[in-house]
């Protein structure tokens, strides 16, 4: 039950993310035409702002996710449950308060003498912001994958999958820092991890049986 609950509230990530963090950006924000961009940012103000919804309520989805799997993964080893654990709560807050830069977007539109110049800044510190975060979400996957291959109740093709994921994420966050001109986005090649992640916990769950005798092996080691 609880890998399920678990399993959704990972889905539930894609939705808001793909709304949040691609679909609105891509819609309103035109490339090297910071003009038209802010007037499809002022002509579809609410789509913007409910973008801005999307990615805070993802956060604390988020924080909802990383505990349920910690319940789940923390069998096979502790130190490596809290290390994923915190590497995603790393995330979390530099995600949350990286939405400050879209808020400032919007107050520099309700400015009559607002600044092209200050929008193009902010949205691009946004994209910065969410590069950095990307690090952290990179790196929490590769202890839920070494979590995920060492158990024996959730198959290890998707642990192995977590970790190239996890790589993708961290590569396509160094890349963009080197030269944010690269094109080729590597994580969209990557993410099958948590899209097999999330789905097996939300159709398939956990060989509880499996899950029971982890869970006395870790109580039983620690009480030795």
């Amino acid at each position: 039950m609880i890998a399920r609950f678990a399993g959704f509230l990972y889905f539930l990530l894609i939705p808001l993310g793909v709304f949040g963090i691609i679909y609105v950006p891509s819609t309103l924000i035109v490339d090297g035409d910071i003009t038209s961009t802010v007037s499809n940012i002022a002509s579809n103000e609410s789509l913007f702002r409910l973008s801005i919804a999307a990615a805070l309520l993802a956060q604390l989805v988020n924080i909802a996710v990383v505990l349920f799997l910690y319940k789940i993964l923390a069998p096979v080893s502790k130190t490596a449950a809290r290390v994923m654990v915190l590497f995603s709560l790393l995330a979390v807050p530099i995600a949350m308060f990286n939405e400050l830069n879209n808020g400032a977007v919007l107050l520099l539109l309700d400015d009559a003498g607002q600044s092209l110049a200050q929008v193009s800044l902010f949205l691009n510190l946004h994209e910065y912001g969410i590069q950095i975060a990307g690090i952290f979400f990179g790196l929490w996957l590769f202890p839920m994958g070494y979590l995920v291959f060492k158990s024996t109740f959730i198959p290890k093709v998707i642990g192995i999958l977590l970790i190239i994921a996890s790589i993708g994420y961290l590569a396509d966050s160094f890349i963009f820092f080197l030269n944010p001109g690269f094109e080729p986005v590597i994580s969209e090649f990557t993410f099958v991890g948590e899209a097999a992640m999330t789905f097996w916990l939300l159709i398939v769950g956990v060989n509880a049986k499996k899950w029971r005798e982890r869970a006395l092996e870790s109580t039983t080691i620690k009480t030795v």
